[in-house]
C-alpha cells in the first residue's frame, strides 16, 4: 500500500460541483486541502456550500458535529497559486478544455516540487495529450471521480501513454485510502464508463427513432425487466441531454466515427430546442405537468392459463418457466419446429435478434411473439413482446400474467428492447478489453459502481452465454446491414472455445 500519507497536503483546482465535492473527500480522509480558483466569489460559494452539506451530514447521524468540523477546518480556500506550493497531489477539476486545464497545470507544475502527482479529473479529454503539454509527464495521470464524489464509490485512475508505474499505483492505493473503489484504464476515449454506456443511450434512441416504443416504454421495461434504477430516457434527463450529448460527441469524435458510439439526432433536436432534462423542465418527459405525457401499450389476456408446453431448451425461456411453475401452472415438453412456450397455436419465443416477421416465414403454423430479456427473472415486473396479433398478444400477456409478470408491446424490431441493449453493452465492453482498455473485472465493477448498473455486461455476458450474444448480434447486423452491430472478436472468440471472457484473451 503505497497511498499518500495524510500528513501529505491535496490541492484541488477548480471549486466547481466536482472540485468541491473532492475537496471534501481528501479533507475528510485526514489531508490538508487547498481548493484554489480563480474567482474569488466561487470560492465564498464553494466554502457555504461545504458547510451545508457538512451540516446535514451531522443532521442525518453520519458525522459528528466534531468530525465536521475537522473536515471542515482541514479545508482552506485561495486565489493564489504559490500557496499550493507544498502540495503532494493535485487534482484538476476545471473546465473540460484541453488548452485550459494545460495552461493552468503548467503554472501550478511550476509552482510544486517535482515528486508531486498532478492528476486531472476529466471525464473525456485524453490525459496523454494533457499530460503532453507539462515538463513532468510521467507524473500525469487521471482520477476521474463520478459525481457526486463523496457519495460516488468509483474512481478510475487513468494512465497516459507516459504516466509512472508508481504513480498510478499510488493513485490507487489513495483512492482507495479514501473509501473510494479504484480502477485502472487506458487514456482511450471515454476511458471505462463514458465508453462501454453509451449503447445504454445509443440503443435506446434508436429504438424510440424507429418508432418501436416510446420513451416511457423503454424505461419501464429497462426497469422493470432490467432491474436498473432508471431508464436511458429519465436518466438522460436527469444528467441533462446537452451533457450527455456532449460526451456521446467526444466519445464518437475520438473513436474515427465509430459508428458503435453515434450519437443521435433526436436528442440534438431537444438540445436545440432548449429542452435539456429535469434542470430545465422539460426533455424526454415534461416535468411541467405529471413528468410522464405517453401512455404504454400493454397486452390484456382474456383467459386463464393452466398449461402451457415448453419446446425446445433455448436459456431465455428457463426463468419464464420457473415463474410458470411456482405460480402452479402445468408445463409439459414438446418438440416443435421453434424454442419457447406455447399455449395453443401461440408461441412466447426468446428473441435471438431477428424480428418476428422473419420467424413467421419459418414456422408458419404458429403464431409467433417475441419475448424479449430479463436480467433476473425472479424479481422482473414487466417483459416486452413484440409481434403477433391482437389475439397472440393476449394469449401471451395471459402466460406472462400467470407468471406475476406484465406484458408490454413494442414494435416488431430486432432484439426488442433489454436483450438489445443489453448485446451492445456486452459487446462494447468485450472491445474494451480487447484492446486494452481495462480488464473484465475492472469494466464490470466501473459500469456497477460508476452506473450503478445491476449487472455488469460481461458478467451478464457469460451468464447468457457469449454465443448467444453472438447470435443476436449477428442478426441484428444482417438486418441492418450495418458494422454498428459488428460483435466484439473477443465475444466471438470466447463463443467458439466455449469459455468464459476472462478466459479467450
Amino acid at each position: 500500500m503505497i497511498a499518500l500519507a495524510t500528513n501529505v497536503s491535496v490541492a484541488v483546482l477548480g471549486s466547481g460541483t466536482m472540485g468541491r465535492g473532492i475537496a471534501r473527500v481528501a479533507s475528510g480522509a485526514g489531508h490538508k486541502v487547498f481548493l484554489y480558483d480563480i474567482d474569488n466569489e466561487a470560492l465564498g460559494s464553494a466554502a457555504t456550500d461545504i458547510k451545508r452539506y457538512l451540516d446535514r451530514d451531522v443532521e442525518k447521524g453520519r458525522l459528528s458535529d466534531g468530525d465536521a468540523q475537522l473536515i471542515y477546518g482541514r479545508i482552506a480556500y485561495t486565489a493564489e497559486l504559490p500557496e499550493l506550493a507544498t502540495a503532494g497531489l493535485v487534482i484538476e477539476a476545471i473546465v473540460e478544455d484541453l488548452e485550459a486545464k494545460v495552461a493552468l497545470l503548467r503554472q501550478v507544475e511550476a509552482q510544486t516540487e517535482p515528486g508531486t502527482i498532478i492528476a486531472t479529473n476529466t471525464s473525456s479529454l485524453s490525459v496523454t495529450a494533457i499530460a503532453a503539454g507539462l515538463e513532468r509527464a510521467e507524473r500525469v495521470a487521471g482520477m476521474h471521480f463520478f459525481n457526486p464524489a463523496p457519495v460516488m464509490p468509483l474512481v478510475e485512475i487513468v494512465a497516459g501513454a507516459q504516466s509512472d508505474h508508481e504513480v498510478l499505483a499510488t493513485l490507487s492505493d489513495t483512492a482507495e485510502a479514501w473509501g473510494k473503489t479504484p480502477v485502472r484504464a487506458a487514456s482511450t476515449p471515454g476511458f471505462i464508463v463514458n465508453r462501454v454506456a453509451r449503447p445504454f443511450y445509443g440503443e435506446a434512441l434508436r429504438i424510440v427513432e424507429e418508432g418501436l416504443a416510446t420513451p416511457r416504454e423503454v424505461d419501464e421495461v429497462v426497469a422493470g425487466a432490467g432491474g436498473f434504477r432508471m431508464g436511458p430516457f429519465a436518466l438522460m434527463d436527469l444528467v441533462g441531454l446537452d451533457v450527455n450529448l456532449a460526451v456521446s460527441k467526444s466519445v464518437y469524435e475520438q473513436t474515427f466515427h465509430d459508428p458503435r458510439f453515434a450519437p443521435n439526432q433526436i436528442q440534438q433536436q431537444l438540445v436545440d430546442a432548449g429542452r435539456l432534462g429535469l434542470k430545465t423542465g422539460r426533455g424526454f418527459y415534461n416535468y411541467e405537468a405529471d413528468g410522464h405525457e405517453d401512455a404504454p401499450r400493454s397486452a390484456t389476456a382474456n383467459h386463464q392459463v393452466a398449461e402451457v408446453i415448453v419446446h425446445g431448451d433455448r436459456a431465455g425461456t428457463n426463468g419464464l418457466v420457473s415463474r410458470l411453475t411456482a405460480a402452479g401452472v402445468k408445463v409439459s415438453r414438446g418438440f416443435g419446429p421453434a424454442p419457447g412456450v406455447a399455449i395453443g397455436s401461440t408461441l412466447l419465443w426468446p428473441s435471438n435478434g431477428r424480428p418476428v416477421s422473419a420467424v413467421d416465414k419459418l414456422v408458419p403454423d404458429l403464431n409467433i411473439v417475441a419475448v424479449d430479456a430479463c436480467l433476473d427473472w425472479p424479481s422482473a415486473e414487466v417483459v416486452a413482446i413484440a409481434g403477433g396479433d391482437q389475439s397472440a398478444e393476449a394469449d401471451a400477456a395471459a402466460v406472462l400474467g400467470a407468471a406475476g409478470l406484465e406484458a408490454r408491446v413494442v414494435g416488431d424490431g430486432p432484439g426488442l428492447v433489454l436483450l438489445r441493449i443489453m448485446c451492445q453493452l456486452a459487446s462494447v465492453a468485450a472491445d474494451a478489453v480487447l484492446k486494452g482498455v481495462a480488464t473484465v473485472k475492472d469494466v464490470d465493477t466501473a459500469m456497477r459502481l460508476g452506473t450503478n448498473y445491476p449487472i455488469g455486461p460481461l458478467e451478464w455476458a457469460d451468464q447468457v452465454g457469449a454465443g448467444r450474444v453472438v447470435e443476436v448480434l449477428d442478426n441484428m447486423a444482417d438486418y441492418y446491414g450495418e458494422a454498428r452491430y459488428r460483435p466484439s472478436s473477443l465475444l466471438r472468440r470466447t463463443a467458439d472455445n466455449d469459455v468464459q471472457l476472462g478466459e479467450a484473451l
